[in-house]
Formats: structure tokens, C-alpha cells, sequence
């Protein structure tokens, strides 16, 4: 097997505002499979949070690959993969995730298998039938900015076939926040709406804005302690009345053990955690506990947001728009401008590299020709 690079930037429609941070742009290092003249592709982006740089994606996204030089095929350098998942492990998880995907995409090219019945194989409790693809109504991001800005967002995106929305908040003024939940829930009545401070509040905020929250209708809150103190976060969810999503307090797999039945959600992101194997298990790991999956994603292309649609179905909560915030996606094939999501029937993830000339309103249903194919394996390396 021959595994090559190739780095492009992704620019966002407009800049994304969180309490911590404002995202402009990120890169997007894509990994590519070759054997036997198929093509599996993956994805790993730049995240200042978690400390992955383009260089750091690159060094160890081409460590990765030419380890697996050294097998015979993508089968079995996939079940090697996968016995390594859950043990101590110097990658990054994005780049494990990266790694899995592209393995996983070609191995579901040379067997004619989507990846969601690849995934589905491992649990006959979610195993698919032949007649549906995973679906899912994504949540869609409306980060901090002005109120009047804020509303007509939500109002565009319920005409658009949104039913939910995720609002960021964790301004230094709550008021500021309560104000702009107020518009959006004014400008879209009856949609679900989801609250993200980004870790920004105290336990005594917390208390004190949750209820107010509450009375506006919002669904869910994700994170709204600081990360580093999950003790504090399940004494938060035991008496808020807002059901209470761990995120960056739910990063592995001890982490989700550690909150499973004390929080009412986890927030797992592939770039996380290392990849849709490592998902499921925390999947199974909460079913049953009273903790419910959330589906997240970093902002990426539709490559990137692929193997996350393929387990959409399994969560309660998917917010899997990360695509959907860029000024042009390089790749299509899971659909998300109405508001659903859609893994494709198509072997693999289902997903291709846009023509020069395509635009991003095209979307397709993920199939990809030999040309396409070809174009896609001449990356360069690092």
C-alpha cells in the first residue's frame, strides 16, 4: 500500500466567535490510500485547542502512513489498527481517526460495502438493514455575534429545513447571551435549540442561568463548566433542569466512563477520541446508563464530517455541520444544507473530491470515477 498527503486551507463563510476563540480558517491534511488502484481517503485539521498543528498533522499523518507500507492490504492493516485502539498510544487521535477512515473507505471500495454496515457488522444491536442509510437532522452553529445578526440566521436556516439549531454563548456579559437566545427562539418559535458556553461559566453562573435557559425553551447545554473538573460538572447535572452535555470533559475513553449515568449527554467527536471504532465503544459503553450520545465535529470538509454521518443514527444529538460553515467544501456526498445529513449507499464513505468547476449547491450521492480516483492519488507527501 502507498499512502501520500496533500494540505489545503478551509476558509470559513464567515468568521466562528465561541467564548474562547474566533475561527477564520483551518487546514485540512488529507490522507490517501492507494492499492491495487483504489483510492481510500481521510481527513485531519489544525485545531489550536488540541494542540495539532500542520506540522504536527503532517509528521505524524506521514509517519502513519508509511507504517502502513508494511502490510499486504488495508484489511489487515485495519484489523491491526483496530487492535490497537483503547491501548497507550503516542498519535494524536485525529490522526488515528484519519488513518481508520481512509482504511475504512477503501476497504469498503474493494468489498462494494458502505462504511456504516463495515461499522454496523461490529454490534447487531445497530446493524442496518438493506433498505436505509444512517440520517440525521444536524444541528446548525450560530456562534456569538450581534443579536439582530443572530436572528435572521435562525429565521434563513428554519427556511432552509433546519429543526435545530446550536447557539454559542459564554460572553463576558450573560445578558448578552440571554438576549441573543431571545431573538433566535423569537425568529424560530418552534425549533430545537441546544446551548454551548465552551466551558465559560462558573458552577455559580451555572445555577443561576440554567433555569433561565429553561424558561426559553432551550433543549440541552453543552459543557458550561470549565474542563478539568468532571466531578463538578455531574454535581451540576444532578440538579440543573436543563439535561447537561460533557464535551471537553469527554475526550476518552475513561472520560466517558468516568460520567456515564451522572451526565446526561457526551459529545463525542471522532477528532477526539480516535476514530469511529473507538465511538461505538463509547456508545455501548453509556446505553443503558441514562447518558445519551451526542455526535460532534471540529470544522472540516465533507471528508472529514464522512465517517461521523456513517454512525449518525445512533445519537439522540447530531451536530455534524462543520462542512456547512465553510466558504466553499472541497468535497460532497452527505448533503446537510437541509438540515439532514446522509451516509451514502455508495461503497466506502461514500464521498468524492469536487470538480474544478463544481459548486457547493451540487450535491451528489457520493459516487466517485476512476478519473476522479486517479486525480485523488497523485497528492504529494509532506
Amino acid at each position: 500500500m502507498k499512502a501520500t498527503l496533500r494540505t489545503v486551507r478551509l476558509t470559513l463563510a464567515e468568521p466562528l466567535r465561541i467564548s474562547r476563540s474566533t475561527t477564520t480558517a483551518r487546514d485540512a491534511v488529507w490522507l490517501t490510500i492507494e492499492h491495487d488502484g483504489l483510492h481510500g481517503h481521510g481527513e485531519a485539521v489544525t485545531s489550536v485547542y488540541y494542540g495539532l498543528d500542520t506540522d504536527t498533522l503532517q509528521q505524524r499523518l506521514y509517519a502513519s502512513g508509511r507504517d502502513l507500507g508494511r502490510f499486504p492490504d488495508p484489511e489487515s492493516a485495519l484489523r491491526e489498527w483496530s487492535a490497537r485502539d483503547g491501548q497507550p498510544d503516542d498519535r494524536p487521535p485525529a490522526v488515528t481517526a484519519a488513518v481508520e477512515a481512509a482504511l475504512l473507505d477503501l476497504c469498503g471500495k474493494r468489498s462494494g460495502t458502505p462504511v456504516f454496515r463495515l461499522l454496523g457488522a461490529e454490534s447487531d444491536r445497530h446493524a442496518p438493514d438493506a433498505t436505509t442509510v444512517p440520517t440525521a437532522r444536524t444541528a446548525r452553529t450560530i456562534g456569538i455575534v450581534p443579536v439582530p445578526h443572530a436572528a435572521a440566521q435562525a429565521r434563513a436556516l428554519v427556511t432552509a429545513g433546519f429543526t435545530l439549531l446550536k447557539a454559542k454563548a459564554g460572553t463576558p456579559d450573560p445578558e448578552d447571551d440571554l438576549a441573543r437566545i431571545r431573538a433566535i427562539r423569537s425568529a424560530a418559535p418552534d425549533v430545537r435549540l441546544l446551548l454551548d458556553p465552551n466551558g465559560a461559566w462558573t458552577t455559580e453562573q451555572a445555577r443561576h442561568l440554567l433555569p433561565r435557559y429553561a424558561e426559553l425553551g432551550v433543549e440541552a447545554v453543552e459543557q458550561p463548566l470549565a474542563p478539568g473538573d468532571p466531578e463538578a460538572l455531574a454535581r451540576l447535572a444532578e440538579r440543573s433542569p436543563l439535561p447537561v452535555i460533557a464535551d471537553e470533559d469527554a475526550v476518552g475513553l475513561e472520560d466517558v466512563r468516568r460520567l456515564a449515568g451522572r451526565v446526561h449527554g457526551v459529545n463525542v467527536k471522532l477528532a477526539k477520541c480516535g476514530g469511529p471504532r473507538a465511538a461505538l465503544r463509547m456508545a455501548e459503553l453509556i446505553a443503558g446508563s441514562g447518558t445519551e450520545l451526542m455526535l460532534g465535529c471540529l470544522t472540516a470538509s465533507t471528508l472529514g464530517l464522512a465517517p461521523a454521518v456513517h454512525l449518525a443514527d445512533r445519537a439522540r444529538w447530531a451536530d455534524l455541520d462543520g462542512h456547512l460553515l465553510l466558504a466553499h467544501d472541497p468535497w460532497t456526498g452527505i448533503g446537510g444544507t437541509d438540515g439532514a445529513v446522509r451516509a451514502s449507499r455508495r461503497p466506502g464513505l461514500g464521498v468524492r473530491e469536487k470538480d474544478e468547476h463544481e459548486t457547493d449547491g451540487n450535491e451528489t450521492d457520493g459516487s466517485e470515477t476512476d478519473g476522479q480516483r486517479r486525480r485523488a492519488g497523485e497528492a504529494e507527501g509532506p
